[in-house]
């Protein structure tokens, strides 16, 4: 899974919020698409530079330009990959984001919820949120806690 850390947690929570939103969504374009809309949030590329450095690389989806991925090609959408995962993605995640479908994130939705449309706004919406707050409670679990105090803990236990 993702190596959970703010910045890719509060990426996927704006690319969720921007899309519920109205964004612009083509699953069909490499910069609109779902890998697409969350790469213009961890790269700061438009959707036209996403889609222009996709068609300068090599034919293929998302799915297809991360089997080919190389991050010594010096290819522009080779680049874009590497910055992704650079922000904590694993190829694999990119993967199943484009279909919706990675199980770690679908078992955190409700049984009659689970069959999300990989091509369908408001599905993407929905992955892309529960993603984030699985992330969300993978980075807390990480997190030590503030230490109490001392006159905290003192308070504390004379209640």
């Amino acid at each position: 899974m993702a190596i959970a850390s703010l910045h890719l947690i509060a990426a996927l929570q704006r690319t969720a919020e921007k899309l519920a939103k109205g964004a612009p969504y083509q699953w069909g374009h490499m910069g609109s698409c779902n890998c697409g809309h969350l790469a213009q949030e961890l790269t700061h590329f438009t959707k036209a530079e996403i889609h222009r450095r996709a068609l300068l690389s090599r034919s293929g989806d998302w799915n297809e330009q991360l089997i080919d991925y190389c991050p010594t090609s010096g290819l522009p959408m080779d680049d874009v990959i590497s910055e992704l995962l650079t922000a904590g993605l694993d190829i694999e995640e990119l993967k199943h984001l484009e279909r919706l479908s990675d199980a770690r994130v679908l078992q955190r939705l409700p049984v009659e919820e689970r069959h999300l449309r990989h091509n369908y706004r408001n599905d993407v919406v929905k992955y892309l949120q529960t993603w984030a707050g699985l992330l969300q409670e993978q980075w807390l679990a990480k997190t030590p806690a503030p230490k109490l105090a001392a006159r905290e803990i003192r308070h504390t236990e004379a209640v």
